[in-house]
């Protein structure tokens, strides 16, 4: 398995092929079936999951919770129709900007 980001472009392509297909052949699927409330309820589920293991728990444990998290955020960006493509841009976009000035600017 890659140890690179390009393995988030690949799982993202895996997830989004997942749309539409058998909810019972699919934990995807069964995810985009129940709809868009429920998958950013996982997201926040893991999110939390995440922020206990960092606070309580071992490395692996953060590392395991991180996978999630980040899994289910992927569903969710494939279900709004984001790409992490658009996220990765975002991202270059802000590289060399102070965070505290970047945040100044939203509220702009």
């Amino acid at each position: 398995m890659s140890k690179d980001s390009t393995i988030v472009d690949q799982l993202y392509q895996t997830i989004a092929a997942r749309k539409g297909a058998d909810p019972t052949q699919s934990y995807t699927a069964k995810l985009f079936s129940r709809g868009r409330g429920k998958i950013a309820q996982k997201v926040g589920e893991e999110s939390v999951e995440t922020l206990v293991a960092a606070l309580s728990e071992t490395p692996e444990r953060v590392v395991s919770e991180s996978a999630d998290l980040l899994y289910h955020l992927l569903v969710l960006w494939a279900d709004c129709g984001v790409r992490p493509a658009d996220v990765w841009a975002e991202l270059e976009r802000r590289q060399g900007t102070s965070g505290i000035a970047e945040k100044n600017a939203r509220k702009e």
